[in-house]
């Protein structure tokens, strides 16, 4: 059964978990989309901040779609610490299993987080690659994807301001994969070699 962060993370419950939504249900479902106007509202800023405060629960989080806590809106936050100088280095450390620097990014100057509201995908690469992928919703599975190397997200940021943003890489393969979110598509619809990966205790 599909197990969503609230379900892993029950120190901390937002108010939306009191409402009974299944997390998997609203998983499956197609987001709506926030009226512009919207945007700017306390209750949009209430959604962030939940969505803010449970990614930064994860340690292995790196973005977080809003259907993932119960939301079914068309908002994907990504984790600010992706842009910091040695991200690269600590996610290859893990990927090989090898020890983490002991210098965490959590002790840096924190990055902010960047907010894509009503997002969507306005270019794809044709170049594509097999790329190992996980979700923070399907603990603790994980596989490979196939994504296109590039792609370009047209959104809103949190102050109602329209903007472009590119990408390659790592982002690129993060923008995908919480468009699929915002779309009720999770990576194991798709992807191959999935398997279960337990976190050493």
């Amino acid at each position: 059964m599909i197990k969503t962060i609230l379900q892993a993370k029950q120190k901390q419950k937002p108010a939306r978990q009191n409402l009974g939504i299944s997390g998997e249900k609203v998983l499956r479902k197609q987001a709506i989309e926030v009226p512009v106007i919207e945007i700017k509202t306390q209750k949009i800023k209430n959604v962030l901040k939940e969505m803010s405060a449970a990614l930064n629960s994860q340690d292995d989080g790196v973005a977080l779609a809003a259907p993932q806590i119960g939301y079914s809106l068309r908002i994907f936050v990504v984790s600010g610490k992706i842009f910091a100088p040695d991200f690269a280095r600590v996610r290859a450390a893990k990927i090989l299993a090898e020890e983490e620097p002991s210098e965490t990014l959590q002790k840096k100057e924190k990055i902010k987080d960047l907010v894509f509201i009503n997002p969507k995908i306005s270019k794809l690469s044709r170049e594509k690659e097999w790329v190992p992928e996980g979700c923070l919703s399907v603990r603790w599975l994980y596989g490979k994807t196939l994504r296109s190397k590039k792609a370009t997200v047209i959104a809103y940021d949190e102050n109602g301001k329209k903007f472009t943003r590119g990408a390659s890489g790592f982002l690129a393969q993060i923008f995908q994969h919480e468009t699929d979110h915002l779309e009720g598509i999770l990576f194991i619809d798709h992807a191959k070699d999935i398997k279960e990966e337990l976190p050493a205790k």
